[in-house]
């Protein structure tokens, strides 16, 4: 008997992952609960600083035109590495839609999947209606961006410097966030 229950409690949560990896908007739902408090603002660190050549990465646009790093330098930027492999990265991308939606005349925001094919990333985008610019990235990147965690996501002010750093899913359409945003944009 105790053998059954073991197993039907299994099958409930694998049910449930199953669920929350591909139920778009139950995935979205959970994920706002869960992601409720975003990354800490408190802490801006400014001792990493991007160069010219660090700049220079090729991006192949998947639903915005190709670009490269370099022309989003001068501007502040909103640089995340993220995969449709990764269950936090998708986890997370329903706050980076809010935070696009709602910041996007502040923010420059580029959106690098990684480890991932063009097909995968376009059937994502389409299946759950996002529209934040997503790129592949072509040429090699910095260790200084190189990510180690999916997701990485990093706030760069115009002077190239790093003012956030944040490895794992967040909710990046918290109070904290939208108000450093605003700080960070004047």
């Amino acid at each position: 008997m105790k053998f059954f229950k073991k197993r039907i409690i299994d099958f409930v949560l694998l049910g449930l992952l199953l669920v929350f990896l591909f139920v778009p908007k139950v995935r979205d739902f959970i994920s706002g609960k869960l992601l409720f408090f975003g990354p800490d603002m408190s802490e801006v660190t400014k001792d990493i600083a991007l160069s010219d050549s660090e700049y220079d990465v090729e991006l192949e646009g998947i639903n915005v035109p190709n670009a490269n790093l370099k022309d989003f330098k001068g501007k502040l930027l909103f640089l995340n590495f993220w995969g449709t492999w990764c269950p936090p990265c998708r986890a997370e991308w329903g706050s980076i839609q809010k935070l696009y939606d709602q910041e996007k005349d502040k923010m420059q925001f580029v959106l690098v999947a990684m480890q991932d094919q063009r097909k995968d990333v376009e059937a994502f985008l389409k299946e759950n209606n996002y529209t934040a610019p997503v790129y592949l990235a072509v040429s090699p990147l910095s260790d200084k961006i190189l990510p180690q965690v999916f997701p990485s996501t990093f706030i760069i002010d115009k002077k190239g410097r790093v003012l956030k750093k944040d490895e794992g899913a967040n909710n990046w359409s918290s109070e904290a966030v939208i108000s450093f945003i605003d700080n960070v944009s004047k």
